[in-house]
């Protein structure tokens, strides 16, 4: 054994490698012995006595590394690598560049065998061995020698060379891991990440992972990154999350493929004063090979979104929005179904059969939903997440149009039995790809499926479910039926796919496309979306523009905080004040102090309060906005649901006026 970690404990190399490549759930003690072995096998230098072929190490995933150890390097070599997996990662590197992995006078291939007649066979034209069962077959690697066909365990199904010219030959290898245990990791430069992320438009965070060869998840292994990690990359733990998310969408090949080529020629070239923005430079160009080039959205972009009330990570929610292209559920259809999992209750897959992706298409409809006009008023146009609401919508529209999606419409709590489900659901059976725990009824529309058996377990009582395909809702007595029973939970996902669907959004969509609100102007300012109607109302009003287009602002919007207006205008403090005095000094609107309003001007007459996540406003307005006053308390209970644009509440608002019908 040439390397060091015969004595290194290496159940820490999981974590060192995680999101570079999966399946360490299967890692045992002594992988890194393993593989060394698989190798010496491969080049007929360790030859196992007694026995067919070494044992397998994990899932075989490690294959992935052969010609992409560039990755691996980089994250040995980076500053914010924890030295307990740095040592890890140099025995890795130490071992790889012994091994035949890097000999650039063979080739290798893996694919999958269908049924294998040994694990392992060899001979002068090289060798053949099984490095991990797979559901559709078993995964081999082989070597060749030349150019004659090696020995195989049968035939060879998805094939795929392993790339055996890039960064990572033995030398490179041995000289980089002699350099970091020589002079410690390589610098850091956080130029290299604010030009990294400008180049790519990854966000700050996910840039600086990037350069530091760190960009995957660690889901068993926490914290992903420590409060040293964290410092070194400065780096809040909000802007990791970010980063985590992001990386995540590439998955662990990608990373290792991007990553691959990064590294100078000359690994001591990572030391050089100016090394951090060369090595930017590389990885930007990579990625524009791979993703092409993207905006960066905005730290003030993402911090709205982060504010909203959402079910899904407000990063992932910021990507979907800038780039629903590059989302899968919005950029694929999805195929959904009903199954029983092991605990008896009927709910939803997908070709994984798993019911990750039909929960998280829920939960991005019903935030989708919310967000659009919220991103449409309250960012700039120019804004990479306002801009991408026109090819949101018509992603999300495309998808809720496939007739293979079924989406989850609540639990029917009471006492529904199955007859009555028949009676109202059925006759037709639903033709669910397996057996089910209970019947379910299919009218097109609706599936209902019955309770279910208690769970082996006994935690709970099932109950029946509601699903419905997107595809087919409309206006019919079969909608009407849905409605009518819609379960428990269901009622915000229906109500997503309406609202997505609808005029209001085709309005949004038409609005954002149309240019006419000057880039950097927000459409919350009536003074850059509606001159023409301010100029209208400072002349009936005797009042200058500012003034005027505030009058408007407390009439229309629903939180036209002192915060807000200031931004959405671009006023001064000074110039907020002038125009408030002047609305209060004409009588239109009063100076106060209200509890959660987050300004001190409104409009005259009754005021109604809320609680979270409700706003408190004037009562005039609330009916203007269609939120329902509760007669007990006088206070707001519910939220605004908006359906006109802008441009069509400020009109809207100052007709009102025109007709004698506004507040006071």
């Amino acid at each position: 054994m040439t390397a060091t970690f015969d004595k290194l404990d290496d159940k820490g190399v999981p974590p060192a490698l995680t999101g570079l490549i999966g399946g360490f759930l299967y890692w045992k003690p002594g992988a890194l012995a393993g593989i060394e072995r698989i190798g010496g096998y491969l080049a007929g230098t360790d030859l196992p006595a007694g026995r067919d072929a070494p044992e397998r190490v994990g899932a075989g995933e490690w294959t992935g590394f052969i010609g992409r150890t560039g990755a691996i390097a980089l994250r040995a070599a980076a500053p914010s690598t924890r030295p307990e997996r740095r040592e890890r990662l140099l025995a890795l590197l130490e071992m790889w560049a012994d091994s035949v992995f890097v000999d650039p006078t063979v080739r290798m291939r893996r694919g999958t065998v269908r049924d294998p007649q040994s694990n392992a066979v060899r001979d002068e034209r090289g060798a053949t061995i099984l490095v991990c069962h797979l559901r559709e077959g078993i995964r081999v690697l082989e070597l060749r020698t030349g150019d004659a066909e090696p020995p195989g365990l049968g035939p060879l199904e998805e094939v795929e060379e392993l790339p055996h010219d890039g960064w990572g030959s033995a030398r490179q290898l041995r000289d980089l891991v002699a350099l970091v245990r020589e002079r410690g990791p390589m610098p850091w430069d956080p130029e290299a990440v604010a030009r990294l992320a400008a180049d790519t438009g990854m966000s700050r965070a996910a840039a600086a992972l990037a350069l530091a060869g760190t960009p995957g998840t660690d889901m068993f292994h926490k914290p992903f990154l420590d409060a040293d990690e964290r410092r070194l990359l400065d780096l809040k733990a909000g802007e990791v999350e970010t980063a985590r998310v992001e990386s995540g969408r590439l998955e662990e090949q990608g990373w290792l493929d991007l990553l691959a080529g990064v590294l100078p020629a000359d690994p001591a070239d990572l030391w050089a004063p100016d090394a951090p923005r060369h090595l930017a430079g590389r990885i930007a160009a990579a990625w524009h090979l791979r993703h092409g080039r993207r905006v960066p959205i905005p730290e003030t972009s993402r911090a709205l979104i982060a504010e909203q009330e959402s079910r899904l990570p407000a990063a992932e929610l910021c990507e979907a929005l800038a780039h629903s292209a590059a989302d899968p559920l919005l950029a694929e259809d999805l195929d959904t179904w009903l199954n029983a999992p092991h605990d008896g209750d009927i709910g939803l897959v997908d070709a994984t059969g798993r019911g990750s992706a039909p929960r998280r298409m829920e939960h991005l409809i019903e935030d989708l939903a919310a967000l659009v006009p919220t991103v449409y008023a309250e960012l700039p146009a120019g804004d990479p997440i306002r801009e991408g609401l026109p090819a949101l919508v018509r992603n999300a529209r495309a998808r809720l149009d496939h007739p293979g999606l079924l989406l989850a419409a609540g639990h029917l709590f009471g006492e529904t039995t199955v007859d009555e489900l028949r009676v109202r659901f059925g006759p037709h059976p639903y033709d669910a790809p397996e057996p089910l725990s209970a019947p379910a009824f299919d009218d097109g529309l609706t599936v209902a499926a019955g309770a279910a058996p208690p769970s082996f377990y006994g935690r709970h009582r099932h109950h029946p479910r509601l699903f419905f395909r997107p595809a087919v809702l409309g206006d019919d007595a079969r909608a009407q039926r849905l409605r009518d029973t819609l379960g428990f939970g269901g009622e915000s996902v229906l109500a997503g796919v309406r609202r997505l669907r609808g005029d209001y959004f085709t309005r949004i969509v038409a609005r954002v496309e149309s240019g006419a609100l000057p880039v950097g102007a927000y459409e919350a300012n009536p003074a850059a979306s509606v001159p023409d109607l301010v100029e209208r109302a400072a002349k009936a009003l005797g009042l200058a523009p500012d003034p005027a287009a505030l009058y408007l602002q407390l009439l229309a919007l629903e939180a036209p905080t002192d915060r807000g207006v200031r931004t959405w205008n671009g006023w001064t403090p000074t110039r907020h004040r002038k125009a408030v005095a002047a609305l209060v000094e004409a009588g239109l609107a009063v100076a106060d102090k209200r509890s959660r309003a987050g300004r001190g001007v409104f409009l005259p007459g009754a005021w109604a309060p809320a609680a979270k996540p409700y706003r408190p406003m004037e009562t005039w307005k609330a009916a203007f906005l269609g939120v329902e006053v509760a007669g007990y308390d006088g206070g707001i209970h519910d939220g605004v649901v908006l359906d006109r644009t802008l441009p069509e509440l400020f009109a809207d608002a100052w007709e009102s006026v025109e007709r004698g019908e506004g507040p006071g």
